[in-house]
């Protein structure tokens, strides 16, 4: 049993595009464990060719346990959609992106950052795509660490950011947003009685514990400030960070087409969604994989006397 293996198109920074994989070498532990090694060294992996229910589940259990999306904690929904979501884009949230109306529009972000156990991944199976739009976007925030000024560097150690869940970017106080939210979907407007309301802090800067690296621990979206430098001064630091986390050439952008699954590791990797336009399906489904950096905590808050 063989794959092969190639870089994302255009992004030879992180990522790796695998063919050839076929859902019985899920079993031979060898094979396991050259996957999930290869997932902490590249942060992306594009298996093409790959579909089904059974395949979706068992491939990410190699990864680490599948769970619930914290979002869908409490909500009455049954427990086996709950590990693999269904992500259909039509009666989505829309909003108006640089001119066009688009469906499931998501800002650069990093899953459950807003909460203080940051879940370790996820893969995302494509069902139907639409005809144009759809992607889905990816930032190694390893190679976006390396890439920042030194003096920038120098600045950004030991500092933590403050998130706060919102339950779409509109809201968001950090990176890009879209020019008009047209409206929610009903899945982001019952989330916000499920979802805690406490703040929660995460390092800027920590250390990939596998391969000693240092990553840019930062997600636009959620970004609720600098703790110890709320103020001006911390907020446009954070936004000269964003700016250059962000940068275009950063990026790598999966077009889809129907039956490929792609992992990404969310300590490290941000995620966007391009959005879809209005009319035009995008049925995906998506597991979330159990794991907790151990490097989060809950905001302390001082009693009023």
């Amino acid at each position: 049993m063989s794959y092969s293996l190639s870089p994302l198109p255009g992004q030879p920074l992180f990522g790796v595009v695998i063919t050839g994989f076929e859902p019985d070498m899920i079993d031979d532990a060898k094979i396991r464990k050259a996957l999930y090694d290869l997932w902490i060294d590249k942060g992306v992996l594009v298996f093409k060719k790959l579909a089904g229910l059974d395949t979706h589940l068992r491939l990410s259990e190699v990864f680490g346990e599948n769970q619930e999306h914290p979002l869908l904690r409490g909500l009455d929904v049954p427990r086996e959609k709950k590990l693999s979501i269904t992500i259909d884009e039509v009666g989505g949230g829309v909003y108006e992106v640089h001119g066009e109306e688009l469906s499931g529009w998501l800002a650069w972000h990093k899953d459950s950052i807003y909460t203080d156990q940051l879940n370790h991944g996820g893969i995302l199976w494509s069902l139907t795509v639409p005809e144009r739009g759809g992607e889905t976007g990816f930032i190694d925030q390893i190679a976006a660490y390396d890439a920042l000024p030194d003096e920038l560097k120098a600045r950004v150690q030991g500092l933590n950011v403050i998130y706060a869940y919102s339950r779409d970017s509109w809201e968001s106080k950090f990176g890009e947003k879209p020019d008009r939210r047209i409206r929610l979907s009903e899945f982001q407007s019952k989330t916000m009685s499920h979802t805690t309301r406490s703040r929660v802090i995460h390092p800027m800067v920590y250390v990939q514990e596998q391969t000693g690296r240092k990553v840019i621990n930062v997600s636009p979206w959620f970004a609720d400030g600098i703790e110890g430098m709320e103020n001006e001064e911390g907020d446009a630091l954070l936004r000269e960070v964003i700016a250059h986390i962000t940068r275009p050439e950063r990026a790598y952008f999966h077009k889809w087409v129907p039956g490929e699954m792609v992992l990404w590791d969310n300590w490290r990797l941000l995620h966007c969604a391009s959005g879809t336009p209005v009319g035009m399906r995008r049925e995906m489904r998506r597991t979330t994989i159990h794991g907790d950096y151990k490097l989060g905590r809950k905001e302390k808050v001082e009693a009023v006397a």
